[in-house]
């Protein structure tokens, strides 16, 4: 266990590196020397740490180490994988997923480097995504004879269209931090080179001062809501609502906006 790690409730292997910075976590994918590629260790090690997120931690920070983000899965273990293995493979990576998009608590992004196939997957399940100039997406699988298999065929084509997902698959295009910014939405915050960690930090703890029931109930319910048929979406959206406003915590903020003692929203 790497030794910032020891901070962590439980072991993490040394591909998934944290540090506690306050109530917000950094989580940093170290394998650098492999782009850090998702190997089964790096894929389980994640799914730990998402698991076992302590309740004073109200947010995540999750970037790579060295130069990238995440290259996709570690190739060299599925070049001799039975269909049987691969249905494995698969269910790993959308659990782990599943896990970042359902978190307890928002997961923040930061996109340096190279962000492909299988990183690009795990990009899509986080809530907030900080692009720095000099990130590129790419979604190999179609040239590699292979297919998205950690849930980017119902994420990616819901985030930047299905057009755009057929296409990256089909031709290998790579798009650039700012077109894809541009063109795409794919992330919603771009920051100069080396300048994401910062503004991952700078977003968390912001988000982190918020009710931790109001922003529970953001993360959960909208991705949900999306997927529902308006009338359910409706319903749905009123059980939150009385959730939220039922919390102490926010009734005490509306106390103290109708009291004059909280900030009004203004410009930038």
């Amino acid at each position: 266990m790497n030794g910032e790690s020891k901070t962590w409730p439980v072991a993490l292997p040394e591909c998934v590196r944290v540090v506690r910075r306050g109530n917000i976590a950094e989580l940093r994918l170290n394998r650098p020397e492999k782009r850090n590629a998702l190997s089964d260790e790096l894929v389980l090690g994640l799914q730990t740490f998402f698991s076992t997120i302590p309740s004073d931690v109200q947010g995540v920070v999750m970037l790579g180490a060295g130069d990238n983000f995440c290259a996709g899965l570690d190739l060299n273990e599925l070049k001799e994988t039975s269909a049987a293995e691969s249905f494995e493979t698969a269910i790993i990576g959308q659990r782990l997923n599943d896990s970042v998009q359902f978190c307890r608590v928002p997961v923040i992004a930061v996109l340096h480097g190279a962000v492909i196939g299988g990183g690009l997957e795990l990009a899509a399940a986080a809530h907030v995504r900080v692009a720095e100039q000099g990130a590129y997406y790419a979604l190999t699988e179609g040239t590699r004879g292979i297919f998205l298999g950690s849930g980017g065929s119902v994420r990616l084509p819901r985030l930047i269209g299905a057009a755009a997902v057929i296409d990256m698959m089909l031709s290998g295009r790579v798009y650039e931090a700012a077109e894809a910014h541009q063109l795409l939405r794919l992330s919603q915050y771009l920051v100069e080179p080396g300048k994401g960690l910062e503004k991952g930090i700078a977003l968390a703890e912001k988000i982190a001062k918020n009710a931790p029931l109001a922003n529970f109930a953001v993360i959960q319910a909208i991705p949900r809501i999306v997927e529902q048929d308006p009338s359910s979406g409706f319903f749905t959206e009123m059980l939150m609502v009385g959730i939220a406003q039922g919390d102490e915590e926010a009734k005490s903020r509306l106390r103290d906006f109708l009291e004059r003692k909280a900030s009004k929203v203004v410009r930038g």
